[in-house]
Order: structure tokens, then sequence, then C-alpha cells
């Protein structure tokens, strides 16, 4: 028996639709290079996608072409995302810190046929136009007044692009699985692979991460997002924003500057916001040596690598805010895990809060997890075993573009089962609270126990004059492999490796203590800011741990 209920496709241009309608006055705040604070409305928003939408056709793109974005946080960059995939395009963002030769593979690969380009990152462009021979017409994200002088063919102003279109469109509509964005993995081995979402995936991700055990989006909240809107569709928050009618404040090239997300937050009465680890201690540095506080801000978000439990800390005894911190990847959308309570944790002492806020939270509707051991058994949820990680869910990746999507194929990361491995090593409560103990790469096996890197990096970084730490193992000749933990000192700071060792024991079990410990001047790190220990492992190639 089938139902009797209306088919209706799950469409991006819905989500447009439903907040022009429903909140035309809500205001969208940016910082641009040609405006420190730009605003508008959503309903001026919406009409300014469907004139991007007219103009995407006059450049003679098609259904189905790739767009390609290299460009921050900003309105513009907003309205290609509804401008771009509502036409029935592909909205292909890429991250402008990749290294040139990365940015020019990932333009090739995906075979973009338009660039949309941030002032900023012209000059990248400049130096690979010899390089992107399928690109057909670069939109310079500005107005007129702030062109910058190109030697590119086919070189337009955006502002100019959009004025000469009518902000009359209809929306398509079309089968939901269709095709909507596209991002690549950051690629630390061989090339990046590319991640292909669908309307429907975006969707129902953007509903998900809604919820009120998530991010408790509402029209009732301001947001945010510091996450870049390159990496993973700024973790959903351009389309849930837009979804509840949400006020958007979004940073533009200013991410990494702690004055002005200051001054946003501050004056634009920000009460969530989302980021990286290394965001969030370089603004609390920035805040505690200026004296000031966010009153507003209620709640931060932390992902893309695990959070110190230094930054839970002084969010919650400097600043009242609440650190919510989640899992998830490029192939996941990327919403896997986030800390909610569940009834009866609400009166946890603060170092038990702690404790939880430490882990990666807890499973999210939509995401199936479990961990396996090396036969690909199931393992329980105890808290004590740990495996390999893989999920399943509507908004996980089958496969990558250009690549196989059968299960079991060397090229697909997708098992006979349906199951995702993550290449992440976890364990998992009762209470169903994940955590990451390691990468799969990462992990340390020690005289046959295995240890995990980043329960070291995270008691290494408690210690308040380390700015930041990695481990690495490191060959040894009693116990095959030793972690080596390599520290980045709090300017003006000095320890010696003894007094780091010292304050490690006793916070961690002995195997886990490491070897060693080496001081650098800055860590490696990915475009998208994680720890590239896959450059420490080339510095330290030869390291040889002291006598003991």
């Amino acid at each position: 028996m089938q139902a009797l209920m209306m088919n209706s496709q799950l469409m991006i241009s819905s989500i447009l639709k439903h907040a022009e309608k429903n909140f035309p006055e809500v205001e969208m705040v940016s910082v641009t290079v040609d405006s420190p604070r730009h605003r508008q409305t959503y309903k001026t928003f919406a009409k300014r996608c469907r004139q991007l939408a007219n103009a995407l056709s006059a450049l003679g793109a098609e259904f189905g072409d790739r767009i390609g974005t290299l460009a921050w946080n900003d309105f513009r960059h907003m309205e290609l995302y509804y401008g771009v995939s509502g036409s029935g395009m592909v909205c292909h963002t890429i991250n402008p810190k990749l290294f040139p030769e990365q940015v020019a593979y990932i333009i090739n690969h995906a075979e973009d046929k338009i660039l949309f380009v941030d002032v900023l990152v012209m000059p990248l462009l400049e130096a690979l136009k010899d390089h992107l021979s399928k690109v057909e017409t670069i939109v310079v994200m500005t107005d007129r007044a702030h062109m910058p002088e190109s030697t590119l063919p086919n070189v337009v102003c955006y502002e100019e692009l959009l004025a000469e279109q009518s902000d009359e469109y209809e929306w398509p509509q079309f089968d939901e699985n269709t095709a909507s964005g596209m991002c690549y993995t950051s690629g630390t081995t061989g090339h990046p692979k590319g991640v292909v979402y669908s309307h429907r995936s975006t969707l129902l991700h953007a509903l998900s991460g809604a919820l009120p055990d998530v991010t408790t989006a509402s029209n009732m909240e301001t947001t945010l997002p510091v996450v870049p809107m390159f990496h993973v569709n700024a973790w959903g928050a351009p389309y849930a924003a837009l979804m509840v009618g949400m006020k958007m404040v979004l940073p533009g090239p200013k991410m990494a500057d702690g004055e002005t997300l200051t001054d946003l937050m501050t004056s634009e009465e920000v009460t969530f916001s989302s980021g990286v680890p290394t965001i969030w201690l370089a603004l609390l540095d920035y805040l505690a040596a200026n004296n000031k506080t966010i009153p507003s801000l209620a709640r931060v978000s932390v992902g893309g690598a695990a959070c110190p439990r230094i930054i839970v800390e002084r969010f919650r005894e400097q600043h009242n805010c609440t650190v919510v911190q989640g899992w998830g990847m490029t192939e996941t959308s990327p919403l896997g895990t986030i800390f909610s309570l569940k009834k009866g944790m609400e009166n946890y002492s603060d170092e038990q809060m702690t404790d939880l806020q430490c882990l990666q939270g807890r499973g999210v509707f939509g995401i199936e997890m479990c961990i396996v051991d090396e036969n690909n058994e199931e393992l329980p949820w105890d808290g004590e075993a740990f495996g390999a990680l893989k999920v399943r869910g509507p908004w996980v990746a089958k496969g990558y573009f250009g690549l196989s999507d059968v299960p079991g194929n060397e090229e697909c990361p997708v098992d006979e089962k349906g199951w995702f491995n993550t290449g992440d090593v976890a364990t998992i409560s009762p209470d169903g609270f994940l955590q990451i103990t390691d990468r799969t790469k990462d992990v340390i096996k020690s005289g046959g126990e295995w240890i995990s890197s980043i329960e070291i990096e995270n008691a290494a970084v408690n210690h308040e004059d380390i700015a930041e730490a990695a481990v690495i193992g490191r060959y040894h000749p009693k116990w095959t492999e030793r972690p080596l933990l390599i520290c980045v000192l709090q300017e003006g700071k000095s320890l010696s490796s003894e007094e780091v060792l010292e304050f490690l024991r006793g916070k961690l079990h002995k195997m886990a203590v490491p070897d060693g410990v080496e001081f650098v001047d800055e860590l490696p790190h990915t475009a998208t800011g994680k720890l590239n220990k896959l450059g420490l492992r080339k510095t330290f190639a030869d390291y040889e741990f002291p006598a003991a």
C-alpha cells in the first residue's frame, strides 16, 4: 500500500524561498574587502540570488556544470551557495590556502567552468593562469571600484554582472539526488578526493543540525561561523541558518583576527559560533590580553581536531560560555556526533561536565556508527573496547568524484555492508558518547600496547606554557615504537624536556608518557588547520630517543 502524501523534492532553493517568505527582515552582516560592515536582509539576499542564477545562464553555465569558488565567509559567497545549487549547477568550494599545485589540480579535476574569486585570491590565480585551460570565465567578487588589474582572460566584475540581470527567476525542480555541491578532502596523502553532496543529503543534514540537541538553531539566535565556507559547507551553517531564520554574521577575510571577531560578536550580539581549536585558543588569548569579554556568546562549537580541556575550562570560567565539541569529516557533510547532555547529566560537577565536553559527543539522528576490531567484528559500546570507527547514513559519501562507488572496490570508501571507514580509532561509552583515540595511521604501537597520540597532545597543551603540541611515533630499539612529543611554547616562555615530562607523569598512564620532548617554533598544518603529521615524520625521520 502506498501513502497518499505529496512527493515534494528536497531542494536547496526551497530553503531560500522559505527564508524570504518567513524571515524577510532578518539580517546578514558581513565583512568584505570593499566593506567593513555590509548589511542586507534575507529578502534582498534572495533577490540577488535570483539575479545570480540569471547571470550564470548569461555566462553560458548549464545544468550540472561545476562552478568553483575561492572565497571567504561573506554575503557574496552565500549567494553562490544558493544561486549556483538552486539553478541545478554544482557549487564547488575550493580552499584558497592550499598549495597552488593542489588548487590547480582540484579545479581541473572537477572541470570547473566558471570561477568566482575573492580579490585577495587573485594573485594565486594569476600564478596559475597557464594551468587552468578548462575555466572559461573568472568573476571577481567585488564592485567596480575595487576590481584589481589582471592579466587573466575573461575577468568579470561580480557586482556589474548582477546589476545587468533581472531579479525574476523561477527556481527549477529536479531530482533531489542531483549534485548540489562539491568539496575536496585536504589530500595529505595523495591527491585530494572530491566529495559530492546532493540536494537531499544537504537538506537532511541541515534539518538534523538544527535540532535542539545539536545546535539549537532558531530565529532567536545569531550565528557567526568562523569555520570557512570552503571547508565542508561551513559545517552546514549556511543552510541551517536560513532554514530557521537565524541572523548571520560573516567575518570575511578576518576569520583569524581576534579584534575583528570580538567587535563583530559584541556589536552584533552573537550567541553561537563555530570553529577549529586553534581559532578559539587565539581568541581566548586576545580576550585575556585585552581584558575583554563577549557577554552575548553562549555556545561555541569546536571541530576539525580534538578540543583541549583548557579551551572548555577557559570559556566556562572566564566567559560563562559552553563548548560544544563535535566530530565529522568532509565525507560526512560533516555532522557525525556532537556534545549534548542526556537527562540526569544536568547536575554533573564542572569536572564531570568538562570530561564529557572533551569527548567527541554522541550520535545525531541520521548517522549510524560502530567500531570494529582487526577482523571487522563489531565491538561493544562499553567505553573500554576501541577499534576502527565506521559510519553510514543519508549524508555520508558512498564514493569520490571520478572514482568507483562500488562497495569493496579499492577506490571506494564503503564496504559491502554499506559502512564508511572513517580512518579513526575510537571507543564509545554505554551512553553513546564517542571518543576518538587516534587516526588509524597515527596510533602508536609500543611493546604490543596501543597508545593514543591525541591523549598525549591534549594533556600537554593543558600546561599553561605550551601553546601547541603534536605526538608522533618514532623507532625505539626495545619497544619498536615510542611517542615523541613536539611542542610550541607560549611566547616568552621556556621549559625543559624534563619539566614537560614531569608535568605529564600522573596525567597519563606510564606507557603513554613520551620518551622524548622536542621544541620547535611552529608546527606544520594542513590548509584546513589540522596538524600535518606526515610533515613531522619527515622532519624527525632520523630521530633517536635520548638514552634512559
